[in-house]
């Protein structure tokens, strides 16, 4: 009797489980996320497609050719938005491994302490020996390019010491004139016959996204004109960090700010200075909640930079290249935030 009614609940059970309707798949995006993608980043049916699925997207944006690179990348994470401001938060673990070599956050009130750990690649310091302004692989200005002529023992037996007790010492010169004086206190390189302004490069390349002129005004107005202007719930600090990038490790200095919202974070990374390659960038990072998706939030990000090298013959493969990498670590580092934030299945 017990096997005939076990029996029939089983059968019960399996024809429940036939007949039940299929989960209803998502078919739509929130709808500004949804406008953006129309109007800025244009998505493919399959890749909207993709993104619904919960599987990462990557496309190259418009951007001038002969200087800058931009890349969207999006994907959905199914865990809450504050797990990944606290994840970012700690930045010397968020940004380690892979091409993160070291990564160290910066005092609110810097010390020269907190550059301790910076030292610059044996090949930087052969460059520096005998760099000119105009021709010097490493990006510094005419005063920092002085002081490593003037101030390293050059003959001694601990060049590479001393050398890095330069570069420790601008650094930390380098991030207070910014707190002090922001975007007007960053460096000046005179790589070509014409000087390049990072201030300058830097108004002009967000002056080219739409995601900070026509979305988000207030927030470009903070960048631009930090420390003068405040940004109304954000946190920030500085961070530095050695990265490899293309063939030369690369030191870079930033500065992240996190505006959380009460459905909706953004994240915003702008480069400040980079040893070699870049100009100035910026990784714009957008958290926005999707109840009807359920627990977590849809990551959009934008990764913007200007650099030289890019024009010319020459410029064309590196362009190639620089894209390729751009676009491939904005892959890593999408999979990487999900793999990271969502709960073990």
């Amino acid at each position: 009797m017990l096997k005939i009614v076990l029996s029939v609940l089983a059968s019960a059970v399996l024809i429940a489980v036939i007949s039940a309707p299929p989960p209803v798949a998502q078919t739509a995006l929130p709808a500004r996320l949804d406008t953006y993608l129309t109007k800025v980043v244009k998505p493919t049916a399959d890749e909207r497609q993709a993104l619904l699925r919960g599987a990462p997207v990557t496309r190259l944006l418009d951007a001038d050719e002969n200087k800058e690179v931009a890349v969207f990348g999006a994907i959905w994470i199914g865990a809450p938005i504050k797990k990944y401001l606290d994840a970012v938060s700690d930045i010397e673990r968020f940004e380690s491994g892979g091409s993160f070599k070291l990564t160290k956050r910066i005092s609110a009130t810097p010390r020269l302490e907190d550059f301790a750990q910076l030292h610059l690649p044996g090949e930087d310091v052969k460059d520096l020996q005998t760099c000119q302004v105009g021709k010097c692989e490493v990006k510094l200005g005419e005063e920092a390019l002085r002081r490593f002529r003037t101030q390293v023992d050059w003959k001694g037996s601990k060049t590479n010491a001393s050398a890095d007790k330069v570069m420790q010492q601008l650094a930390f010169e380098y991030v207070n004139g910014y707190l002090e004086g922001g975007n007007e206190r960053l460096a000046v390189y005179r790589d070509t016959s014409r000087p390049t302004f990072v201030a300058n490069e830097f108004r002009a390349m967000t002056g080219r996204m739409p995601e900070l002129t026509s979305y988000m005004p207030g927030l470009r107005n903070y960048l631009l004109e930090y420390p003068k202007v405040a940004l109304p719930t954000a946190t920030s600090f500085l961070y530095w960090q050695e990265t490899q990038f293309g063939l030369k490790p690369t030191i870079r200095i930033s500065h992240l700010t996190i505006r959380e919202g009460r459905d909706d974070a953004v994240v915003t990374s702008k480069m400040l200075y980079a040893s070699h390659y870049f100009w100035t960038g910026i990784e714009l990072r957008a958290l926005l909640a999707d109840p009807a998706r359920g627990t977590g939030f849809w990551f959009v990000t934008v990764n913007r930079s200007r650099s030289d090298g890019l024009s010319g013959f020459s410029g064309n493969f590196v362009r190639g290249r620089v894209r390729s990498e751009v676009q491939e670590s904005t892959l890593a580092a999408l999979r990487a935030a999900k793999a990271r934030l969502e709960p073990a299945r």
